[in-house]
């Protein structure tokens, strides 16, 4: 639908930006897999905005700018804003009036701790994934002050928290300090980052037997 829809906004140009119809079918997938999950209604409202914007098609990275415009006339933020967002009031989450539903779940579903205490590069994609998911489900005309957890679980990592703490205690380690030291127990066990953090950890804490997994942690514990 959008390369017709081109086609017919911007005839020979559109066929000029083009060598043969193998690079048509090639760019064709390629704006697909881009443009994968958007809603049909933003998808819509974003060719509408080519027409005025551009004489020449956009780019896929210019395309998708205009997606997002589109998707805040819904009263959604960005990404990128509803990620900063997630992060300057994850210390409070409940005392803060937050520009849409679909953010707070977002940061909940992420993890206010994780948020917190981690760099970017360990929050902003898992935040991105739930969010575009939950701003799916508003484009689909979804209320997500109803969201029931179900429906998008948000981790619950307090008996982890409750271990993590009596593990410190018996090896007399500040609660943050322990805390610290076995984040990586949080993250999926297959991430390279938890990798990572329990060799950092194993390097740092050298009088320690550093468990690997929560069930070692779990036999540490008298």
């Amino acid at each position: 639908m959008l390369f017709a829809r081109f086609m017919t906004i911007y005839g020979h140009k559109f066929k000029s930006a083009f060598d043969d119809d193998k690079e048509i079918i090639i760019a064709k997938r390629e704006w697909a897999l881009s443009l994968a999950g958007y809603e049909e209604d933003v998808l819509v409202f974003a060719i509408e905005q080519t027409k005025r914007q551009y004489s020449w098609m956009p780019s896929i990275a210019e395309f998708l700018q205009l997606m997002d415009q589109c998707q805040q006339s819904f009263g959604l933020a960005s990404s990128e804003q509803a990620y900063a967002e997630a992060c300057r009031h994850a210390g409070s989450p409940s005392h803060h009036p937050w520009s849409h539903a679909a953010v707070y779940h977002a940061g909940r579903a992420t993890g206010w701790f994780e948020l917190k205490s981690l760099p970017r590069q360990a929050t902003q994609g898992r935040f991105n994934q739930y969010y575009k998911s939950l701003c799916q489900r508003v484009l689909a005309g979804e209320d997500l002050d109803q969201v029931q957890s179900v429906a998008l679980p948000a981790p619950n990592n307090d008996n982890l928290f409750a271990l993590i703490d009596q593990w410190g205690k018996q090896v007399d380690l500040a609660p943050e300090l322990a805390q610290s030291a076995l984040y990586f127990l949080h993250l999926p066990s297959q991430s390279p980052l938890r990798e990572r953090l329990y060799l950092r950890s194993k390097a740092v804490y050298l009088s320690l037997n550093i468990p690997y997994a929560i069930d070692e942690l779990r036999t540490q514990i008298i």
